[in-house]
């Protein structure tokens, strides 16, 4: 399923379309629904909370022969892993440093595959969103990263990610991408039509 309608997707490439009339930097827009499957997560909690029924069974003082024990630790481990997949119960078992670690890693390949290292005047400016770890980063090639702060790019992604908490993501993409705009023009404004690169969203699902 697409994380957002045709409509919406028209309307994040006509606000990428504004903001380039103000600036010679080239943006591209990343949605991706999560950065990893996360599947040896639940399967790491799984395993550890089966492993522990011994330990709880003799606090408790309860007895089991040692095939039923081996049964319930199986068992244990099936449903647990099973539940722990569900992916709004997943995204909690998973360390936060590990999400945006993956995250990070996948904003950095889509820089890079989708050529704005190698845009003129080195102006490509990457906006990465990564849905179910409410991650978004701007990565902005040599051209641009000399002029802007990492504290300037860091407020305008603060208030994207209220926006993706708020389940408002198409909206934030529309404010996020006028604010650089905004920004851009100061730094590199507008000096002819360049539009080396697409203005549609990517997204992956």
């Amino acid at each position: 399923m697409a994380l957002l309608n045709d409509e919406q997707l028209k309307q994040v490439s006509d606000a990428i379309e504004a903001a380039e009339k103000e600036t010679d930097a080239e943006l591209v827009t990343v949605l991706a629904s999560k950065a990893d499957n996360y599947f040896y997560i639940p399967t790491l909690w799984a395993a550890l909370l089966a492993l522990l029924i011994p330990a709880l069974l003799r606090f408790t003082h309860f007895w089991l022969s040692a095939d039923d024990l081996f049964m319930l630790q199986w068992l244990v481990f099936i449903v647990l892993a099973l539940v722990f997949r569900i992916p709004a119960v997943m995204m909690h078992l998973v360390p936060k440093s590990i999400r945006y670690w993956r995250a990070s890693n996948l904003a950095r390949r889509q820089f890079l595959e989708n050529n704005l290292h190698h845009t003129k005047g080195e102006t490509g400016v990457l906006i990465f969103v990564s849905e179910a770890e409410h991650y978004v980063e701007i990565i902005a090639d040599r051209g641009i990263s000399a002029h802007v702060s990492n504290e300037q790019w860091q407020e305008i992604v603060n208030n994207f990610i209220a926006s993706i908490k708020q389940g408002q993501t198409q909206q934030g993409f529309i404010d996020c991408i006028s604010a650089c705009g905004t920004l851009l023009h100061q730094y590199a404004p507008n000096t002819g039509e360049l539009n080396e690169l697409p203005n549609h969203l990517v997204v992956l699902d």
